[in-house]
């Protein structure tokens, strides 16, 4: 099975649909309900389904970490991190927000270098600033008139990157499900609690999506929502299925170069869900991240160091 490209190949290009199918309802239901109401909903239903999923191959279902301190960072960027990415859906088209979250390869090969003292050679580097040149221009920032929640994206690549590195330190001893339940359990914490602080929306205060998307009050429009906020949980969880399972049966070093996939499937959904249709800077951008990302993705198999691609980038 280790050696079983072409099905770790279908199986990665169904996670990506799952997830740009997950994203295009985050973008939707924005106007009408709120992020940790749907947040909360997402990750009860995603954990019931990963839990079902065991319980039917049983496998051994292990919930206690052995690195708590470092778990409850990850826990921390992880959950913050992707707060920030559906934030940036209030203000940006899907494909752009899903190309700048691709400078995620970027940043882990900085992080590798400074915190595993991972050797990185001059190659990967001229990569890496490739990529960041891609990112600029779909930015094309004027810095006297700068939205500056087109960043949001990038934010949570920054969580997400440290995150990653966090987990090539924990995977020594905590599986990929652990990894998970902890996450599921620190959403519903953090979820819980701001429900509490501002689940009444007594602080939607200001006119901007992003403002509303964040502080507006919990279940008032359940008949519209829920079914959406369900939905998220179901595509969510079977992605995570399909990306674990693309990585268990094929080589890493093969299959992660089309997690670039959700790009494609990205412009179609924002095309036709929301009538987006991207720029000549943006399309240049997005092809600058992805040879850049691709050629680190090349270089790692060449010197056989697996950072970028031991772990799927979604």
């Amino acid at each position: 099975m280790k050696n079983n490209n072409p099905k770790g190949i279908i199986f990665i290009l169904l996670a990506m649909l799952a997830f740009s199918i997950q994203d295009s309802i985050m973008k939707y239901i924005y106007n009408f309900a709120s992020l940790y109401e749907i947040y909360l909903v997402r990750t009860l239903v995603s954990f019931a389904v990963i839990l079902l999923f065991l319980k039917i191959i049983k496998k051994p279902i292990i919930f206690k970490t052995q690195y708590p301190l470092l778990t409850s960072c990850r826990v921390i960027l992880f959950f913050f991190g992707f707060s920030s990415f559906y934030i940036s859906l209030t203000v940006l088209p899907l494909v752009t927000a899903t190309a700048l979250f691709f400078v995620t390869p970027f940043l882990i090969t900085i992080f590798a270098k400074f915190f595993l003292k991972e050797q990185i050679g001059p190659r990967r580097w001229s990569a890496v600033i490739i990529g960041f040149v891609g990112v600029y221009i779909i930015l094309n920032p004027n810095f006297s008139n700068f939205d500056y929640m087109s960043l949001t994206p990038i934010l949570c690549a920054l969580c997400y990157s440290l995150s990653m590195i966090i987990i090539k330190l924990t995977s020594e001893k905590d599986n990929v499900y652990t990894q998970t339940f902890t996450f599921y359990f620190g959403a519903i914490i953090f979820s819980v609690i701001i429900f509490f602080i501002f689940g009444d929306g007594q602080y939607n205060t200001i006119d901007h999506p992003a403002s509303q998307y964040i502080f507006r009050e919990w279940f008032t429009d359940l008949e519209t929502s829920l079914l959406l906020m369900i939905a998220t949980g179901f595509t969510a969880s079977i992605a995570f299925l399909f990306i674990f399972t693309a990585y268990r049966v094929a080589s890493p070093a093969v299959v992660s170069p089309f997690e670039y996939s959700i790009l494609v499937w990205s412009s179609l959904s924002g095309w036709y869900f929301f009538n987006e249709v991207p720029d000549l800077k943006t399309i240049i951008g997005i092809l600058l991240i992805v040879c850049g990302g691709i050629y680190i993705f090349i270089r790692e198999k060449a010197q056989d160091q697996s950072i970028v691609t031991e772990k799927p980038l979604r």
